[in-house]
């Protein structure tokens, strides 16, 4: 029966949402509706009303929905669907004051003399437009309006014509900031925390262990990682645009004319040209350049978006009119004054305690002032003109009202979903098809795709995705990050978006076309820009690093980066090393070898035992790195043995699993409603388990005999190649600190020095100040020698003198005693610290010099340029994990 209510739930939405009942009751409706009739049914026939529930009841469940509802809004962590109205306001804003326009048009007069160049204007505007608004109907619509006559007019194949502005009209799906992206991020974040409950279940039902390592974890993103994910894939999409309408135009020139611009290209055209492109590329970069600088939040960043975007349209709005760009010029001036003060004074007025820091404040308030007035000017203009504010703010407030209904009824009727066992059902499907991650993850993207057709791109963010992001999150085959599978989601969708007979952009570009354009023109201008995307898809789904590479350089540059030592760097900083070691041309290895014909002699025997282990240790990290290399090619060798027979066992380990789980929920039922249902409804269920009980002997009997041996023998391999790769870090550790160790010792010699009157002054008059001075000073010369590395002995005896002088009756001989013995370790290592000085500081230095880069990274607080960029692009690239599970 859970069957059915699921049936009855999907069929119910469908219906209500084919009858344009409004989708933001449509979700939670069918949901609700469909919860209680369950309950209602099995209260009826069985006497339960949780009996046609996959678990829990029709209570539980409908308090589900509220929870996920709750999770929407009051959960801190969750700030990300804060920055959805500031974009919407933004890209509404720059559509009602027309810069839209003034782009579209000067771009078109600008590229018209090239082969295909109003076509091309026409994608170039469409991703500016796209990286300024991110709203897919409005862009298709005033693209459609402004440049569609203009291509008509021009003698351009109404075909391409339409083609071009429906395909560059719905890059606002993909190229950020985009209103898609930001609920996929917001979806994913959620998504991942389930995927990695599965990754660990399945790691325990894999390897027996119940702690899984950390580098197996799924990686959550947010929207700054989606957007600077789906940056290149983005640019790679308009590229291949741009080059299909040139290449068009140059085989076919009568169907994508050249144009001539029947004016001249004089000072007034480029200053035209510059007020029409360098205002949006500028707010662009302040967008955009904010995230990927790590300045701003994407929230932060939605709000220097809005305020940009309005100042724009003041001086819009204002044209021909006196002081049009004054309010524009003062907040440019003021972020100028911004910039300065922040980065040469301390801007804390709590901090305040010199002349310097109220000047900078000052200054401060100054800009902040400066910046005050342009924002409010600008937005009096856009209140006074036509009441543009006034739309844009009803407009705003509709769009982000829509957005966040759905995602209400979206998370209701998901909770319904499971209820029924629908996520159950999913999964199993998924797990059951034979391919692995590929073959799954086909089948969604086909119906994303088919959806795409019918419902907005809202809808499907935020009712498919949570319900397979997390299946394929958690398969170690791929191990795909959650921000290359929200970009190809939304590349998916995109697509969708544009294919007959149901294209979102092609209604709305139908509905402005004039009539002299046909319908199947249209759809015959679409096909290319089609199959240009599915090749765009494809692009991005083999070669994943077009999508991490950009989030995970930002993250290892950033002052915020991960430590070295993180366990999900490790392996990729192990290949840089050795890559490295390889390219020096030997100098690491010969300064390694010179080190250990250092002479250590003058050295106590302890640190000079430590620092002889530490060079031998560095020795001792080149080998391991060899041996990650040869334990890591016999896993490879074994790898095409041993693959198969995993891949069917745990296939048949995920049948068994399922069967488990069905003859569970079934035993369940069974005792539910052992008294309230008929002889023949309890007979149907006992005959169904023993079904279910003799599949799943019939399962365990297929896992083949000799699994429990390869699975062992290939498992000693993986060991193998673990236990070197920690015996290499564990050595590289070695070789840098302890060397590093005597080196900062030494380096504090001339703090060293600088006691020694103190130490000797105070021995020679303690036995005649009072106690209180002498355990005062006793105190301060042992935070001074704190300050000096190595120095421990000393102010170890400095510290039993001082307790000693602070008993009631205090014995001066044993604190004359503690004095001495720390003049004489004082002594000592003068010595040797002297004759070290000069014999080993100087060889030391160039040792650590040497391997810092290298054997010494794991050391070090942070990654150095050269490093990060290498991890990031070794991380961009995911590994299968799927033979460790």
């Amino acid at each position: 029966m859970e069957l059915f209510f699921l049936l009855l739930l999907v069929v119910t939405m469908v219906v209500a949402l084919g009858s344009g009942f409004p989708v933001a009751f449509a979700l939670p409706g069918a949901a609700v509706l469909t919860i209680l009739l369950a309950g209602a049914a099995g209260l009826v026939t069985a006497g339960d009303a949780s009996a046609y529930f996959h678990s829990g009841g029709p209570w539980q469940w409908l308090s589900a929905g509220v929870t996920n509802l709750r999770s929407v809004y009051w959960v801190p962590e969750r700030d990300t669907l804060i920055a959805v109205p500031l974009f919407i306001f933004m890209g509404i804003m720059l559509q009602k004051s027309m810069i839209a326009e003034d782009l579209l048009v000067t771009m078109a007069q600008l590229f018209g003399p090239v082969p295909g160049g109003l076509g091309i204007s026409v994608v170039f505007v469409g991703a500016l437009l796209a990286a300024t608004t991110g709203i897919v109907g409005a862009t298709v619509v005033a693209m459609g309006l402004i440049s569609l006559p203009a291509m008509l007019r021009s003698n351009y194949s109404p075909a391409l014509a339409t083609g071009t502005i429906a395909a560059s009209g719905t890059l606002g799906q993909i190229i950020p900031p985009s209103i898609v992206l930001i609920i996929l991020a917001d979806q994913l974040s959620s998504a991942t925390d389930q995927a990695g409950n599965l990754r660990r279940a399945l790691y325990t039902q894999a390897t027996g262990n119940t702690a899984m390592p950390s580098i197996y974890d799924v990686i959550s993103t947010s929207a700054g990682e989606m957007f600077l994910g789906a940056l290149v894939p983005g640019l790679v999409l308009v590229g291949l645009y741009m080059a299909y309408i040139l290449i068009f135009a140059i085989l076919r020139p009568k169907a994508a004319p050249a144009i001539p611009f029947e004016g001249s290209f004089n000072g007034t055209f480029a200053r035209k040209v510059f007020l029409a492109l360098v205002p949006p590329l500028t707010l662009i970069f302040l967008v955009l350049g904010s995230i990927i600088l790590g300045v701003a939040t994407v929230n932060q960043a939605g709000a220097i978006g809005s305020a940009g975007a309005m100042v724009m349209a003041g001086y819009r709005l204002h044209e021909g009119k006196r002081f049009r760009f004054l309010p524009a010029i003062i907040g440019l001036i003021s972020v100028l004054i911004l910039y300065y003060a922040i980065h040469n004074y301390t801007m804390n007025i709590k901090a305040i305690d010199n002349p310097t820091d109220q000047l900078g404040i000052t200054i401060g308030i100054i800009g902040a002032a400066g910046l005050i007035i342009s924002l409010v000017w600008s937005g009096l203009r856009v209140l006074r003109t036509d009441g543009t504010m006034h739309v844009v703010m009803i407009e705003t407030a509709k769009t982000t009202s829509l957005v966040f209904v759905i995602l209400m009824g979206a998370a209701i009727l998901t909770a319904a979903f499971r209820a029924f066992g629908g996520e159950f059902l999913v999964r199993n499907f998924l797990d059951s098809l034979p391919g692995g991650f590929w073959t799954k993850f086909s089948v969604v993207m086909f119906v994303i795709f088919i959806l795409g057709f019918f419902i907005d791109f809202i809808e499907i963010s935020v009712v498919v995705v949570p319900i397979v992001a997390p299946i394929l999150l958690a398969d170690p085959a791929a191990n795909v990050t959650a921000v290359w599978l929200g970009v190809m989601i939304g590349l998916n969708m995109q697509t969708s978006f544009l294919t007959p007979p149901f294209g979102f952009a092609l209604f709305y570009l139908r509905g402005v076309a004039p009539a002299v354009v046909k319908t199947i023109q249209m759809y015959k201008g679409v096909i290319p820009f089609i199959l240009l995307q599915l090749l765009a898809l494809g692009i991005v789904a083999f070669n994943p690093a077009l999508v991490n590479y950009l989030p995970n350089r930002v993250k290892l540059l950033s002052s915020v980066s991960p430590p070295p030592r993180n366990p999900q760097l490790q392996e990729c900083l192990a290949s840089y090393i050795g890559q490295k070691l390889e390219t020096d041309g030997g100098a690491t290895l010969a300064a390694i070898k010179q080190a250990g014909q250092i002479d250590l002699s003058v050295l106590p025997k302890k640190m000079s035992g430590q620092v002889s282990a530490a060079f031998d240790a560095a020795s001792t990290a080149v080998e391991k790195l060899h041996e990650i290399d040869a334990a890591h090619a016999a896993v490879i060798a074994a790898t095409p043995g041993y693959r198969p027979v995993l891949t069917q066992v745990r296939h048949l380990q995920k049948q068994i699993l399922a069967l488990q789980e069905q003859i569970s929920l079934i035993q369940n039922k069974e005792e539910r409603v052992r008294n309230a249902v008929t002889e023949a409804v309890r007979a149907k269920l006992e005959a169904r388990r023993k079904t279910l009980e003799a599949q799943l002997e019939e399962t365990q009997a297929a896992i083949p005999a000799n699994w429990d041996k390869v699975h062992a023998d290939f498992a000693a391999l993986l060991k193998a190649e673990d236990d070197s790769r920690k015996a290499f870090q564990a050595a590289a550790d070695k070789s840098y600190q302890g060397a590093e160790k005597l080196l900062r010792i030494l380096e504090g010699n001339e703090k060293f020095a600088a006691l020694e009157g103190e130490l000797q002054a105070l021995a020679a008059n303690i036995e005649t100040q009072d106690a209180a001075t002498s355990i005062a000073a006793l105190k301060a010369l042992e935070q001074a020698f704190s300050g000096v590395p190595g120095t421990n002995d000393v102010k170890k005896a400095l510290g039993a003198a001082r307790r000693e002088l602070k008993r009631k009756t205090p014995h001066m001989d044993k604190v004359m005693k503690k004095l001495n013995k720390a003049l004489e370790s004082y002594a000592a290592q003068k010595e040797w610290r002297s004759a070290a000085a000069t014999s080993i500081t100087p060889q030391l230095q160039s040792y650590l010099a040497a391997i810092t880069p290298t054997l010494g990274a794991r050391s070090q607080k942070h990654l150095t340029r050269d490093q990060a960029l290498s991890l990031a692009s070794c991380t961009a690239r995911p590994k299968d994990i799927s033979l460790q599970f």
